[in-house]
């Protein structure tokens, strides 16, 4: 599961704590649909008015749940995460960053056994307005979330609320948001969180906002290269210096590696139209024949 869908379980890892208890309001005014949290030290509690639980597995096993989402230190994140993994959820949303390299290797490794989706780490989190989000980006604000058709694909949060404001404001809701993470070692590529939009009846056309360092815009581009729906990109780093690390880790550029020059290259020989800055955006989309119905509640720019 990418996509969130309001029939989705939520299990809130670190629920107690000051940055779980004010996304889980957010997440709960929204619709989303919170079912228990895990602090080992308040079990038995309630909180927000859902069950407090030791252990994602003890969880489980009274109040199921689907997507799993951790406020969790660095330092516990891969406890907390092989907890929700073998109790056999089936999405982890990794929010937390600085997670050591070998405590990432053990995640993936332990989701690939178990079939578990790895949303991160250090993402933002998943929206679909309308229905939910899970994570920290504003999924609450009207003012930049509104349900429409064009799927929205980001490995930067502030990036992704900027995209996403500017749609809003021109009238183009959103049929999804797909927050990748900005770690090197993520669990959901931008090839993925491309097909999965473009195999969703909801969505009309995609924004891509890629950054330079690494190659997953090109790998999204070898499969943008066979879609039908309009896709618009937007990479991030056009004047950063190569050999710099700037931003997220995933941020390096070596050599040709990785450059704004390589990767708006390929996506523009897949049929991808690349906007020079975001505020372009809207207008790309709505072009001749793939102008897009407006969203429900278009707001005043």
């Amino acid at each position: 599961m990418i996509i969130y869908r309001q029939s989705a379980r939520v299990l809130v890892q670190g629920i107690t704590g000051k940055q779980g208890t004010f996304w889980t309001q957010k997440m709960m005014e929204c619709g989303t649909r919170v079912v228990a949290g895990v602090n080992p030290k308040r079990a038995g509690e309630r909180h927000l008015g859902v069950p407090v639980y030791a252990t994602a597995e003890a969880a489980m096993a009274e109040s199921p749940f689907d997507v799993a989402v951790m406020f969790i230190p660095p330092a516990m994140a891969r406890e907390a995460a092989l907890d929700a993994i073998q109790a056999g959820t089936r999405t982890v949303v990794i929010l937390t960053e600085h997670i050591p390299a070998r405590d990432v290797m053990a995640i993936h490794h332990a989701a690939a056994r178990h079939g578990t989706r790895i949303v991160g780490p250090n993402t933002a989190g998943i929206v679909t307005p309308g229905e939910g989000f899970v994570g920290i980006m504003p999924g609450h604000n009207p003012n930049i979330f509104q349900p429409g058709e064009v799927g929205v694909i980001s490995r930067s949060g502030s990036l992704g609320t900027l995209i996403c404001l500017n749609l809003t404001r021109a009238g183009l809701g959103q049929s999804a948001f797909l927050g990748i993470g900005g770690d090197p070692m993520i669990g959901t590529t931008t090839r993925d969180a491309l097909q999965a939009l473009d195999e969703d009846e909801r969505t009309r056309a995609i924004v891509l906002v890629g950054e330079i360092g690494g190659s997953m815009e090109e790998a999204a581009a070898d499969y943008a290269a066979g879609m039908s729906k309009p896709v618009v990109s937007f990479i991030a780093g056009r004047a950063s210096p190569p050999g710099k690390k700037m931003g997220h880790a995933g941020a390096i550029v070596s050599g040709s590696f990785g450059s704004y020059d390589g990767k708006r290259r390929a996506l523009e020989a897949a049929g991808v139209t690349v906007a020079d800055t975001p505020a372009e955006i809207p207008g790309l989309l709505g072009l001749g024949e793939n102008r897009l119905r407006p969203a429900a509640r278009a707001l005043p720019a």
